[in-house]
């Protein structure tokens, strides 16, 4: 699965649930297609965990998707709008709740917790966060595809994998650029 014929993205989301490997694929993708990446945990949450107001992280987003490419990372419903109005390409990681389970130990394992912007990694793991990645698919999956269903128009394409291979599978298809983009880690003032 590539992009389609004769379109290069510019502006891609990047949705699913934590631990199913956003930002893994963002910083992936940022390397092979030379776009700047934005962290969403890295514009919602200050040092102190800390989350922006809503109207602030709104306005943040409205900037970063009236630029000419970039690549986004995150869910965040309640402004998921704003990303797909302006996206050209949106990947929808749909992995099921053990495999995105295993994504954030594997996460833990690795990062030791914490917040790390220079891989965009915000790992702050909570009961309420496991029960969210447990009842994902029946909860906020269907209110993402709501969300694709709405606020998705021709010609924006709309790639859904739906498991750790087929994102691999996907990603090894991709043409790569030879120097790799910096992940932002405070693009916004």
């Amino acid at each position: 699965m590539t992009w389609p014929a004769g379109r290069s993205p510019r502006r891609i989301a990047v949705l699913g649930c934590g631990g199913s490997g956003k930002t893994v694929l963002a910083n992936r993708l940022g390397a092979a297609l030379g776009i700047p990446v934005t962290h969403l945990d890295a514009l919602y949450y200050d040092d102190t965990w800390t989350p922006l107001p809503q109207e602030e992280f709104a306005r943040r987003q409205r900037s970063l998707v009236a630029r000419e490419s970039w690549i986004a990372d995150g869910n965040y419903a309640s402004t998921l709008p704003i990303r797909l109005a302006a996206a050209d390409t949106v990947i929808f990681l749909d992995l099921p709740a053990l495999t995105c389970l295993r994504g954030i130990a594997t996460r833990r394992w690795r990062h030791r917790g914490g917040q790390h912007a220079e891989t965009g990694v915000y790992d702050r793991i909570t009961w309420d966060f496991i029960t969210y990645i447990c009842r994902y698919r029946k909860t906020m999956a269907p209110r993402v595809r709501a969300l694709l269903a709405e606020h998705v128009t021709a010609p924006t394409n709309v790639i859904v994998l739906r498991s750790r291979k087929a994102v691999d599978q996907w990603h090894a298809a991709l043409p790569h650029k030879p120097n790799p983009p910096h992940t932002e880690q405070a693009p916004f003032p």
